[in-house]
């Protein structure tokens, strides 16, 4: 394995679009699975096939994350300058993911309606390939990746609601664990990393970069947690009442619910 990542750490960029490839094959083999009726009636395929790869990436890096983290505990403490093989490989693949994913959300005429997760790929890929190329911060972009924990359930969520399965147990059970992974999983997790950087701002290298990488992602993720909120507990806030008294549910949102 060492040997391995050796050869992988020598050309990070070349191993990324490796893994990307190999993630597009994933994609293609996903699209001989059969598509639920609901999805094809309302023309959301692409989203759906978009989402089943995205249920892979979260499901094999998220535990491969907290592997790393239990197996080697310092990868908890030392977010700047302590990797393992198994930790920069882990990194490698994720980046490829988010390279594969990014460009299938342009290359397939998405991007405007997709522009928040283009801004968070942006965001990941640079604070990521910065972290192979230079062999830093991989413990914090292993620790990033807790929250593809919380990913399975958001995923496993829009999924649901693009088969038009709201009313399931299913939709009721995954919607308060998807709240407990939000909070446990994906805010906790970003605002350890938040710390970790501020505590030790004065000596890491290129902390304002990283600081301000943070910043947006915290942003974004906390909006998405109050419309999350709102959209599966408060539904009838979501509807806007004009002045006669009806509602307007077609007001503008920030991120897709």
């Amino acid at each position: 394995m060492d040997a391995l990542v050796s050869v992988l750490s020598s050309h990070p960029g070349s191993t990324v679009l490796v893994f990307a490839l190999i993630f597009r094959l994933i994609h293609r083999l996903l699209q001989r699975l059969p598509v639920p009726k609901a999805v094809k009636q309302h023309d959301h395929t692409w989203k759906w096939r978009n989402l089943n790869v995205s249920m892979v990436h979260s499901l094999l890096t998220g535990t491969w994350a907290v592997t790393c983290a239990v197996v080697w505990p310092e990868t908890l403490s030392n977010l700047h300058s302590y990797y393992t093989s198994l930790s920069y490989l882990l990194v490698c693949v994720s980046t490829g993911y988010f390279v594969q994913d990014a460009g299938d959300i342009i290359l397939t005429g998405h991007a405007r309606a997709s522009w928040e997760f283009l801004i968070h790929h942006s965001l990941v890929i640079s604070c990521f390939m910065y972290s192979l190329y230079t062999k830093l911060y991989v413990g914090g972009a292993v620790i990033a990746l807790f929250v593809e924990v919380n990913s399975v359930t958001l995923h496993l969520r829009l999924l649901l609601k693009l088969a038009n399965a709201q009313s399931s147990p299913m939709y009721q059970i995954n919607k308060y664990l998807n709240i407990f992974t939000y909070i446990t999983f994906r805010l906790s997790t970003q605002f350890y990393l938040t710390w970790y950087i501020v505590h030790n701002y004065t000596w890491l290298d290129n902390g304002s970069f990283f600081l301000a990488s943070m910043i947006a992602m915290n942003i974004m993720i906390l909006i998405y947690f109050y419309r999350l909120l709102r959209a599966d507990f408060f539904p009838r806030s979501w509807r806007s009442v004009r002045p006669d008294g009806t509602h307007n549910n077609n007001s503008k949102r920030f991120l897709t619910d």
